[in-house]
């Protein structure tokens, strides 16, 4: 991965407020092992982290926990990111949550795919996991 050419965008107005608690973040990527290291490396940022393996866990995991942010890999098997923020997106009880496009596809590629505005930011994957961080600050009211 080239780091110059890595990048993270924000698309929206959305920004979320933890409200004086840990920020929820919910990680969603269909290889497991990369799901899990992300998580840890983010619950050492002091967030409290869940962790989905597909688009179907994730929106069951958005309606139940309720995150602030998710973190929505965009190739992952059966429901795709794409739908599964669709679904997010549609739900009175989760439309709020800030979802993020976490993938290794480039960002035109993603944007092309768009329907009704389902991500409110973009983060290529592979960059060092504080650009990540940073750019969850910039998506929170008030960043902790």
């Amino acid at each position: 991965m080239n780091w110059e050419t890595a990048r993270n965008h924000i698309w929206t107005e959305r920004r979320v407020s933890a409200a004086g608690s840990r920020l929820r973040v919910l990680v969603v990527d269909d290889n497991q092992n990369a799901a899990d290291a992300l998580a840890m490396y983010l619950h050492l940022e002091v967030l409290d982290i869940r962790t989905a393996y597909g688009g179907r866990q994730a929106v069951d995991v958005a309606i139940t926990w309720t995150p602030h942010l998710i973190l929505m890999d965009i190739s992952t098997p059966g429901c795709t990111g794409f739908e599964a923020a669709l679904v997010i997106r549609r739900d009175t009880k989760t439309s709020h949550i800030a979802i993020v496009a976490f993938t290794a596809l480039d960002e035109t590629e993603v944007r092309r795919h768009l329907m009704d505005h389902e991500f409110d930011a973009y983060c290529q994957k592979g960059q060092p996991p504080s650009e990540l961080v940073a750019l969850l600050k910039q998506l929170t009211v008030d960043p902790t």
